[in-house]
């Protein structure tokens, strides 16, 4: 709100040079935020928070220093390094008290791109703790271009495992991207990963923070209901449902309150979308088609980012009376990647009279 008011005038033009994030501000409030969740922390457990390059917020080094030291100050157990190269990012905390103490790693889609991060770390005398490397099913931004069809999260580990090895470097590999089922993550621990990351059973269970129409979007997906388009403004393809309530939107460009795709220009590709969108007899602003407004949608939860696996969610509950979806706990779903096997998937006990339920093939 205090963001709004203090650009107010340029709600109305698509110049946005003059929206400005303050560092400070931004350092405090990854710190508070941070806080309050580490407060409430209970147990042995790890809590850490991804920080995203491309996050650029009208200054970009200046935005992400502050939102790096922020997290450090709040007491985060770690720091995942995403959406970037992320070339200067340690030197940008290097000068912390809980530089050498916090576990860092980094996400990558290729032992090519693993290769740049280690020369900058190298430089700082400061490797990463681990390495998530994202195929090409992965949810919301891909690491790839439009040739995405031709890479597989089995041959990407395999190259990252052996360049670490050819630099006798001891960095544990987390795959992630399709991993769907146990039988998925034991594979790959047998390759020699050190973990692996899963996010797409998780966005259905009751905990999860999205939407119940969200959740039950899902559910629903076919395959042919999953795309990956151009119309992020970060220049990254993104993975998303065809019929997100994002795509088409003729939502003015909400820059003052967000603005965080913002370059140091303050541009932004769906500025001159929106700009280049026509207007009928009416005034009425014809929908978006070339990008959208990422941070406003995603602000709203109207961007139905996902893995490509998510048409198989329907295989993993119970539908109800209502035509609905049964949604799964958090504890069914992780039980389910620890003791299953063979590819198979343990429905959830009913909480309601079972229509259909879909063995895994």
């Amino acid at each position: 709100t205090y963001k709004a008011r203090r650009h107010s005038t340029s709600v109305n033009s698509l110049d946005k040079s003059a929206i400005r994030f303050d560092p400070e501000d931004v350092q405090q409030a990854q710190r508070r935020t941070v806080e309050s969740v580490m407060n409430r922390k209970r147990g042995p457990g790890a809590v850490f928070i991804n920080v995203m390059e491309k996050l650029t917020m009208a200054g970009a080094a200046e935005a992400l220093k502050a939102r790096l030291t922020g997290a450090l100050d709040g007491g985060i157990d770690g720091i995942t390094l995403s959406a970037g190269l992320h070339t200067h990012s340690l030197r940008l905390i290097q000068d912390h008290p809980r530089f050498r103490d916090v576990q860092i790693g980094i996400i990558v889609s290729s032992a090519r791109a693993l290769k740049i991060f280690l020369r900058g770390a190298r430089r700082v005398g400061r490797m990463p703790d681990y390495v998530v490397v994202e195929g090409p099913l992965a949810g919301g931004h891909l690491g790839f271009g439009e040739d995405w069809r031709e890479h597989r999260l089995e041959d990407i580990v395999e190259d990252v495992l052996r360049m670490l090895r050819e630099q006798a470097l001891d960095i544990p590999v987390i795959p992630a991207g399709g991993v769907f089922t146990g039988t998925d993550a034991v594979d790959f621990l047998e390759r020699g990963a050190g973990a692996v990351q899963v996010a797409t059973r998780f966005t259905i269970t009751r905990e999860s923070g999205l939407s119940e129409r969200a959740k039950q979007t899902y559910l629903a997906a076919l395959e042919a209901d999953v795309e990956v388009t151009d119309q992020s403004p970060t220049g990254y393809p993104l993975r998303m449902l065809k019929h997100s309530p994002c795509l088409g939107s003729s939502v003015k460009p909400q820059c003052e309150p967000f603005g965080y795709a913002l370059d140091d220009r303050g541009h932004c590709s769906y500025l001159d979308a929106y700009g280049a969108a026509p207007v009928d007899s009416s005034g009425t602003k014809a929908g978006v088609k070339d990008k959208i407004c990422l941070c406003y949608h995603f602000s709203r939860g109207k961007c139905y980012t996902c893995g490509h696996y998510v048409y198989r969610l329907k295989d993993t509950t119970n539908r109800k009376a209502d035509g609905s979806w049964q949604l799964p706990s958090t504890e069914h779903v992780f039980r389910d990647y620890l003791f299953s096997r063979d590819h198979q998937i343990a429905l959830p006990e009913p909480d309601a009279p079972r229509i259909q339920a879909r063995p895994v093939v």
